[in-house]
């Protein structure tokens, strides 16, 4: 059982920043989904094994980053020029390929809620 746990969410002002991070031991590919309430969860990044393999939803493109540094099993979420469509809770999830954690991912984090103030 891979166990993942996220963190730096928060409340920001509209045009502000948060980088999120999360604790993923072992070698995946990496995602990160938000969700608000009576909504499907929705992708917002994957990030292969190799960090230079990315994707992105067309609503976070040029404002989201993903990375990781696997030194320290953490996956970050760069977020800039936040929107308050932006609010949601944000989940990692981890999969044994980019294909599998855009599509479903086989592990989940409990979530962290990022609020953006209009």
């Amino acid at each position: 059982q891979v166990q993942l746990v996220e963190s730096g969410g928060g409340l920001v002002q509209a045009g502000g920043s948060l980088r999120l991070s999360c604790a993923a031991p072992g070698r995946y590919a990496m995602g990160w989904f938000r969700q608000v309430p009576g909504k499907e969860r929705e992708f917002v990044a994957a990030i292969g094994w190799t960090p230079d393999i990315t994707y992105y939803a067309d609503s976070v493109k040029g404002r989201f980053t993903i990375s990781r540094d696997n030194a320290k099993n953490t996956v970050y979420l760069q977020m800039n020029s936040l929107k308050p469509e932006d609010t949601a809770v944000y989940y990692c999830g981890a999969a044994r390929s980019t294909v599998e954690v855009r599509r479903e991912p086989s592990y989940w984090g409990l979530g962290t809620q990022v609020t953006v103030s209009s």
